[in-house]
């Protein structure tokens, strides 16, 4: 079996699961406008992944980064993120202020884009790896963040009362700026650790 054919398993295997999970996430979900704001991300995100298939295909790295992702977002808006079960024992057990499963939903939303975006700059900009590449990739991560927080800000204005599950910030005033705080780090601490394997994968395919 050719690689490509490995591959091609390897994305409809993928794929197929993260249905199963957008499935099982929708079924008995705590409630129906946060699952949707909350799965939003996964279904635009699949939609243009499929869109660019034949023409933009990323490495295995890349690919199962965002499908591990994918499923973290799917529990959160099974659940809502400030409902985990796990994330709820940790607070009880642990006696903290709050359930941390939003928090580390944050610092994902900086360590996975980082790969997504330092590969799509690698392979289809004039930037090489250095100083410059690390910025543009960690100004993308902030900016997608800040995107986001703007999006949870417009769904406030627009369901007001309704909007509280979705938001999360169990009583947090900064919780727009933590979040943003950790996507930052994750961003940070994935370029750090990732670089030489993202290379690695790299190697393997063609741009």
């Amino acid at each position: 079996m050719s690689q490509a054919d490995k591959d091609t398993r390897l994305h409809i295997f993928l794929l197929a699961s993260l249905v199963g999970v957008f499935i099982w996430s929708f079924i008995g979900c705590f409630e129906l406008l946060t699952w949707v704001l909350d799965a939003l991300p996964v279904v635009i995100g699949v939609a243009v992944l499929v869109s660019v298939y034949r023409k933009f295909r990323f490495t295995r790295l890349a690919y199962v980064l965002i499908w591990l992702y994918a499923i973290f977002l799917l529990i959160g808006a099974h659940y809502t993120y400030s409902r985990a079960p796990v994330f709820n024992w940790i607070r009880d057990t642990f006696e903290l202020s709050r359930n941390y499963y939003d928090r580390l939903g944050h610092l994902l939303q900086g360590f996975v884009p980082a790969i997504i975006a330092r590969e799509v700059l690698l392979r289809k900009s004039p930037l090489q790896r250095g100083g410059w590449l690390v910025t543009m990739v960690i100004c993308f991560c902030l900016a997608a963040s800040a995107l986001y927080e703007l999006f949870e800000w417009l769904v406030v204005v627009i369901a007001q009362d309704d909007s509280v599950t979705f938001l999360a910030t169990q009583g947090d005033a900064w919780d727009a700026q933590k979040d943003m705080a950790l996507c930052l780090v994750g961003a940070v601490i994935s370029l750090l650790t990732m670089a030489k394997l993202h290379d690695k994968a790299l190697k393997k395919i063609k741009n």
